[in-house]
């Protein structure tokens, strides 16, 4: 995954509305009126949110009628997850790196090393 899709991606996750409208959308399809309806903001509030999630490919939107109808995009979610795996094993690494420097530095003082 390149770093402009990654930002698009954390950016727009970023937002609570945002990952609210990616949660109910994963299971079923919603329309973006009927996503309007659950918001205290106004039609053109949700569908920026909308257009914000579907530029970073976390939600596809089709049109069927007069209706948009935006579902969410669980590939994409499982990219940005297998990116957060690898930053969590990155972590852990340096976490047991610095034990054992810490470890290796208590015995060093306890042996009455200088």
């Amino acid at each position: 995954m390149r770093d402009d899709q990654v930002d698009r991606i954390f950016r727009a996750l970023a937002d609570a509305t945002r990952r609210d409208i990616v949660r109910r959308t994963l299971g079923a399809e919603a329309s973006v009126s009927a996503l309007a309806g659950l918001y205290e903001m106004s039609f053109a509030a949700v569908q920026k949110h909308v257009s914000v999630l579907e530029s970073a490919d976390l939600v596809t939107k089709r049109q069927q009628g007069r209706e948009r109808l935006v579902r969410g995009n669980p590939n994409t979610l499982r990219e940005a997850q297998a990116l957060l795996d690898e930053y969590t094993l990155i972590w852990k690494g340096r976490i047991s790196r610095l034990d054992a420097v810490l470890a290796e530095d208590s015995q060093h003082d306890s042996s009455g090393g200088s």
